[in-house]
């Protein structure tokens, strides 16, 4: 297999009469080419800077990781949202597995990583009481600098940090990645004269995985960061050459457009076959939910549209989700991602006599029974006129990732011009931060503060 490959044939014949038909796919393609060529050409304009990350310089970012090699044994990174989901999703994908329970001999020297996302005071405390700071490089990640779960955690670390290493020795233990003048966190790293990375004022926080958000962390624990930079370019090279249906990224958005927008299936599914892209359905999840989940279009209505990301994990969910998603409500398209090729893989065993129930298993291995379930999954699923599309990788590595990222982003992209909205902002988000600045009493909230009491 020598390319990722969007296969979307079971929306299309279905045994019920729900699937998608030429008709609706010829009406559509007109505006799914306008689409895709509007994202192009906006590229590196306003909010679409994390179209043109591929071709950035990661130099930086992996100077930084030679020059402090050796020198920590943990990375903590402290952010939350898009400052987090893509770094969590690298890791998984990236690390070996239980990489920060292996020893650091096993670990090659390379830091183990944590990220700390969220503010839960229980989780918060028994993480910072596993870690020993005099040995920790705390990486900060908010692009406006305010984000108040994020701040908190600092000054929080900042001064256990202090307590350990004394305040003389704190910039060997901080780096910041945040907006390249403005902001909280910028003018606290000016202050202390710590290592500060730019977060490009062109892109936001969910279209950030492939920039110093994502690749300063992916760099100091030993990431191939070229490589997920070059399988992003090469992805950026097929946009560039395909159009219309057959661009994977335009027909992954057009899929979804018209199962929603038509059909009602307002409800996505995305189910990997791997458990190294678990975390790739998180990061999707926030992806496609705040850029696509908006009140107004561009034009000014009221229009609350936004199809729902749901995360499902093959085989697993099979036993917990897939009854609901056979016989429940029809208002549901799943994408299942599949992997051609496991970097190992395990034969069964044939059984005793006394299992000849499970003979059927024996001769096997584990991947060809986790490829027969994710296609026996997609059959019953069509069967019961529930459409899928199937992504499939050669395998799981920095490049196939890289260029699955940058596809998604891209389908992304594609999919708010066809709704008609603006993919880069986030007023519903906007508004949930201040509420939190007024309860919390930050200056200039009072009257928000009185409204909400």
């Amino acid at each position: 297999m020598k390319d990722i490959t969007l296969d979307m044939r079971r929306c299309l014949t279905m045994e019920a009469d729900r699937g998608l038909t030429r008709e609706m796919m010829e009406a559509l393609a007109p505006r799914l080419d306008a689409a895709l060529r509007a994202v192009q050409e906006a590229a590196g304009t306003g909010m679409l800077g994390w179209v043109e990350l591929p071709f950035a310089d990661p130099a930086p970012f992996l100077e930084f990781a030679a020059e402090v090699q050796g020198r920590y044994d943990t990375v903590l990174v402290i952010g939350i949202g898009g400052s987090a989901l893509g770094t969590i999703c690298l890791a998984n994908a990236l690390l070996p597995f239980h990489f920060n329970q292996l020893s650091r001999e096993d670990r090659k020297g390379r830091p183990r990583l944590y990220v700390l996302d969220n503010i839960d005071p229980e989780e918060t405390a028994a993480l910072l009481a596993l870690l020993d700071l005099r040995e920790t490089l705390v990486n900060v990640v908010s692009k406006s600098g305010s984000t108040g779960e994020s701040m908190a955690a600092y000054l929080i670390v900042k001064e256990r940090l202090e307590a350990a290493v004394g305040a003389a020795r704190l910039r060997e233990h901080l780096v910041f990645t945040t907006d390249p003048e403005k902001g909280a966190l910028r003018s606290i790293g000016r202050a202390l004269g710590l290592r500060m990375f730019d977060l490009p004022p062109g892109v936001g926080g969910r279209f950030s995985v492939l920039s110093s958000v994502g690749l300063v962390p992916a760099a100091l624990t030993g990431m191939d960061v070229p490589s997920l930079l070059a399988g992003a370019r090469h992805m950026a090279g097929r946009m560039a050459s395909s159009s219309g249906w057959d661009n994977p990224a335009a027909a992954f958005a057009g899929v979804h457009y018209l199962e929603d927008a038509v059909l009602g299936r307002r409800i996505s599914v995305i189910m990997p076959y791997a458990a190294r892209l678990r975390d790739l359905a998180d990061w999707y999840r926030q992806l496609w939910a705040e850029s696509l989940g908006k009140a107004y279009d561009r034009q000014g209505r009221q229009v609350n549209y936004g199809p729902l990301p749901v995360r499902a994990l093959g085989a697993t969910d099979q036993h917990s989700q897939l009854q609901l998603y056979m016989e429940g409500p029809d208002d549901k398209v799943f994408t299942f991602v599949g992997v051609a090729e496991f970097a190992c893989d395990l034969p069964i065993p044939a059984p005793g006599p006394e299992g000849e129930a499970l003979a059927y298993l024996g001769g096997h291995t584990l991947a060809e029974l986790f490829w027969a379930e994710q296609r026996s999954t997609a059959w019953a699923l069509a069967k019961a006129g529930r459409p899928s599309l199937t992504i499939t990788l050669p395998r799981v590595d920095a490049y196939w990732l890289g260029a699955l990222l940058y596809m998604l982003e891209m389908a992304t992209a594609v999919a708010g011009e066809l709704y008609d909205v603006d993919a880069y902002d986030q007023p519903g988000v906007e508004a949930g931060k201040k509420a939190t600045y007024a309860l919390m009493g930050r200056p200039g909230y009072e009257a928000l503060a009185q409204e909400i009491d």
